[in-house]
């Protein structure tokens, strides 16, 4: 007789003793294998799956019409004890298509067996990873338009107040604070539209791929892919079972959402230094020490949270970057990195919608922020307007913005005569251009800062965001 070494641990009932393997398992290998403690998000889908794929299999012949029912009738039992909350994970339900596979067969018997013919847990989990991420990212895309509906209520409901626009963070041109909230709302509408480029290539159907070379039973993977609401089939069975390049661009699209909110995060914590703005006691916190503190945590949060994305989406890259074809556990990492995303694209969102909903403006504070020398470029414009070309009114301006400083005077108390000493082209007329409403309202070309023009920026997003 020859002898084994034992190994303790149970491979559960799908992969026991007595095919391939003598033994079972090493615990310690057992819990670093499972992925039952995360996929199980997947079960619904997982369940979706399985449904589909006993039908197909009737339908080309490998079970009866009767065990497909039955089939069918014991995987809705499965769904009932997962969605009330009584589905029971047992050691050796090493992830959630086996621990739906084993709890079937302990409903219809040896039928349960039958199931598989023809699939692996290759194109199993691809299905049931494509099915969710295509939920998520349309669930995401209705909470982007909750986002954006509010951002341009709010944007609309606060047209008329006015705050200086910055570049490199010094004071540059007037604008309205509607113009610098539609800015940010502007990229997630970009955001959203490359999420609905996205859910195309992530919506097609690996089932009826088999492990890697295909279905030996002719399985129709249209059918399958109807039955699934996938817009069509993979092209070729290899790439189909280690394809994650959805859940890559996943990660990428959502880095990129969340560097913008982070960007809207930044000017808001500027602005509320600045007591421009104030952000409700809902997402701000206290400090332990100092009575007087108001943190606005939720913007910190938000702007923390790029950065922790981008290293998801590198994070699985790199682990993708070597791999061979075709499917290889390695492949099991996807997981957590896309649930994370997907919860915190979704978290992110919800608070961003509520900063927005609940901030209350101080219009005279955003008013101080704003300086006469804004108007420089304006004063520009005003001799631009009699002829003069633009890099001679640019250099007659800096002039008269010079004059200013050496004086120690406001630009906007310069007497006509002495911008005339700097140029004679001015006239009466010239003290008009002190007026900041009059400055945002000359930029009315489309995306301009009047009112018109910011007023058809928020119509437009309103808009798209009905239809997400």
């Amino acid at each position: 007789m020859s002898s084994t070494t034992e190994v303790t641990g149970a491979r559960g009932g799908l992969f026991g003793a007595g095919g391939r393997f003598k033994g079972g398992t090493d615990p310690i290998m057992e819990k670093f294998n499972e992925s039952i403690s995360f996929d199980k998000r997947m079960w619904d889908q997982d369940i979706r799956g399985s449904i589909a794929y006993a039908k197909a299999i009737a339908k080309v012949g490998i079970i009866t019409a009767e065990e497909s029912n039955i089939l069918v009738d014991g995987l809705g039992k499965v769904r009932e004890e997962w969605a009330n909350g009584t589905f029971e994970i047992k050691a050796g339900d090493e992830d959630i298509h086996t621990a739906n596979e084993r709890r079937l067969t302990e409903l219809v018997g040896p039928v349960g067996g039958k199931l598989h013919t023809g699939r692996s847990r290759n194109d199993q989990v691809a299905t049931d990873t494509r099915l969710w991420t295509v939920e998520a990212e349309r669930n995401i895309l209705k909470d982007i338009g909750t986002f954006l509906t509010v951002g341009a209520e709010f944007a609309a409901a606060h047209i008329d107040t006015l705050t200086s626009g910055y570049t490199h963070l010094q004071p540059a041109q007037p604008i309205r604070f509607s113009h610098w909230l539609m800015s940010h709302l502007a990229a997630v509408v970009r955001d959203a539209q490359r999420l609905q480029e996205m859910i195309p290539r992530a919506n097609m159907c690996p089932l009826g791929s088999g492990a890697l070379a295909g279905n030996a039973f002719g399985v129709d993977r249209e059918f399958l892919a109807k039955e699934l609401g996938f817009d069509g089939v993979t092209s070729n069975s290899l790439d189909a079972t280690c394809d994650r390049d959805f859940v890559v661009e996943f990660l990428m699209w959502s880095a990129l959402l969340l560097t913008h909110m982070s960007q809207m995060a930044e000017d808001l914590i500027i602005t509320n230094l600045q007591r421009g703005v104030t952000i409700d006691d809902a997402y701000a916190t206290g400090s332990s020490l100092m009575p007087q503190k108001k943190n606005p945590d939720a913007l910190e949060l938000l702007r923390g949270k790029a950065g922790i994305a981008l290293g998801r989406a590198f994070g699985l890259t790199a682990t993708l970057k070597g791999l061979p074809r075709a499917y290889n556990k390695d492949l099991q990492e996807d997981k957590i990195p896309l649930f994370e995303a997907v919860d915190t694209v979704k978290d992110c969102l919800a608070i961003a919608t509520g900063v927005i909903a609940t901030l209350k403006l101080n219009p005279q504070n955003l008013m101080k922020s704003l300086c006469p020398e804004m108007l420089a470029t304006d004063l520009a414009d005003y001799l631009v307007r009699k002829g003069v070309p633009f890099r001679e009114t640019h250099h007659i301006s800096g002039a008269c913005v010079r004059l200013a400083e050496e004086r120690n005077v406001s630009i906007d108390t310069l007497t006509l005569e002495q911008l005339q000493e700097i140029d004679a082209r001015f006239e009466e007329d010239v003290m008009k251009v002190w007026d900041y409403e009059a400055s945002v309202e000359r930029k009315s070309s489309i995306g301009g800062t009047s009112k018109a023009s910011v007023q058809k920026q928020i119509d437009d997003c309103l808009a798209f965001a009905k239809t997400l």
